[in-house]
């Protein structure tokens, strides 16, 4: 009895603890006084991207398009701007050139809930579609297999198009099939997504390892071998921590901002953040709004917590609840992260790790607001007109743009040339090492 009335009231006292954040929350805005970029700063911010490409660590377009119009790639044309459509898009060709886009990594996430043969299908029909999308548009889009295909395809005009692996789940334990995906083109993988892995933990699943298992520990050394960056967005802080101790080359974190200033768990503590100078890697900051901003994040706890909270009161009367939310969404709108938020976390970052370990990995077409400012792919030099006018140097924003990204790619290049010489392909099954795969967790 008392185990139930302790179940009953959990959503009550969750409601009371989301209502109380949202209380002392405010309406996400910029400074005081902000005023965006002017044309002037803006266009100075376009200039240096002739220069260097800007690389964003990631982009959800392929399973938008598989969302929308399940692959058939014809039935959306790219080159016309999309933001008019009944489904707008964050993403397209008009609005990638104005944005200055020099080499974007395209996701290919399929949902955690995937598993075994079918995750490992619907992600080879993923990375299919990045191939089509380049041999439908060849006069922008090019496929990039290394750093020097990034750079020789921007000073050709065109945009590299370059695989990131959404989690660890995709590869269904199996280095075999790492190794096979990596010859179609992928060239990150996220270790985990919003749930654990046989092998690793995730930033949003209930802790099983602690970490990375053993075969864990394999996946990491294979990918180094390959030339396969380590994606750490989206793993638990033990997990981030076993990797940085295991790679021999620098790691990413695709499109993750930092604990400091948002308490999300999907964010990079600065114990992380501290280590990165000496063990090298770029944290590409997103622009996730309930990852930059504080008053999103408590927003979205109690509106979770709201939701779970008119659940219990109207058990077998879904409807009655849902009217109930749906007035509460209206009298409670979400605030709105703003473009300054992400400024905030670039910083940070600087101050933490330095200016060498900074990228920007926005989730365009992943998410379904954007921050005021950033509303699609076009707004990359408002960003970067932001920075300069904080009293970036143009040197330090190339930096950010992609030059620290391609540093990273070209030494996770060097030490698989290396790495190939010394050892062989691993065989291990992840039955040897870790016994029988556990279920991976995350209800």
């Amino acid at each position: 009895m008392r185990r139930r009335t302790k179940r009953s009231l959990a959503p009550l006292l969750a409601a009371l603890l989301g209502q109380l954040l949202l209380s002392h929350s405010t309406q996400a805005a910029p400074p005081p006084g902000w005023k965006p970029p002017t044309p002037a700063e803006i266009e100075r911010a376009r200039a240096l991207l002739r220069d260097v490409p800007l690389i964003d660590g990631h982009n959800d377009l392929p399973w938008e398009l598989r969302q929308q119009v399940k692959n058939h790639l014809g039935q959306i044309d790219l080159r016309q701007d999309t933001t008019g459509r009944e489904k707008p898009l964050h993403t397209d060709i008009p609005r990638l050139r104005k944005g200055g886009m020099g080499g974007q990594f395209w996701s290919v996430y399929i949902p955690a809930d995937f598993q075994g043969p079918s995750a490992v299908q619907a992600v080879i029909e993923q990375i299919d579609v990045v191939h089509r999308l380049a041999e439908a548009y060849p006069d922008t889009f090019e496929v990039a297999w290394t750093a020097a295909d990034v750079e020789r395809i921007h000073r050709a005009g065109k945009i590299a198009s370059l695989i990131g692996i959404e989690g660890g789940h995709s590869i269904g334990s199996s280095l075999a099939v790492l190794r096979q995906l990596y010859r179609a083109g992928a060239r990150y993988m996220t270790i985990t997504h919003s749930r654990n892995v046989e092998w690793a933990d995730s930033a949003t699943d209930a802790p099983r390892l602690g970490g990375l298992s053993r075969f864990g520990v394999e996946v990491i050394r294979e990918m180094n071998r390959l030339g396969m960056l380590v994606d750490l967005s989206h793993v638990s802080a033990e997990s981030m921590h076993d990797a940085l101790d295991i790679s021999a080359a620098p790691v990413i974190f695709s499109h993750s901002s930092v604990r400091a200033l948002d308490a999300h768990p999907r964010n990079v503590p600065d114990d992380v953040l501290q280590r990165l100078p000496k063990e090298g890697g770029v944290v590409m900051v997103t622009f996730v709004p309930s990852f930059i901003s504080e008053e999103v994040r408590a927003w979205g706890a109690a509106r979770d917590a709201e939701e779970a909270r008119l659940k219990t009161l109207n058990p077998g009367d879904p409807k009655t609840a849902e009217r109930a939310f749906t007035a509460w969404k209206e009298a409670n709108p979400s605030p709105r992260a703003h473009l300054t938020h992400v400024a905030d976390h670039i910083e940070h970052v600087r101050k933490l790790a330095g200016v060498d370990h900074i990228g920007i990995g926005s989730d365009f077409d992943g998410i379904p607001a954007t921050p005021e400012g950033l509303e699609g792919v076009e707004a990359f030099p408002v960003l970067l007109a932001e920075l300069l006018r904080r009293g970036w140097s143009e040197a330090d924003v190339k930096k950010l743009a992609g030059e620290n990204l391609l540093r990273v790619f070209r030494e996770a290049e060097k030490v698989a040339a290396r790495q190939q010489k010394e050892r062989p392909a691993s065989d291990v099954l992840i039955q040897e090492l870790d016994g029988a795969a556990a279920p991976a967790g995350g209800g």
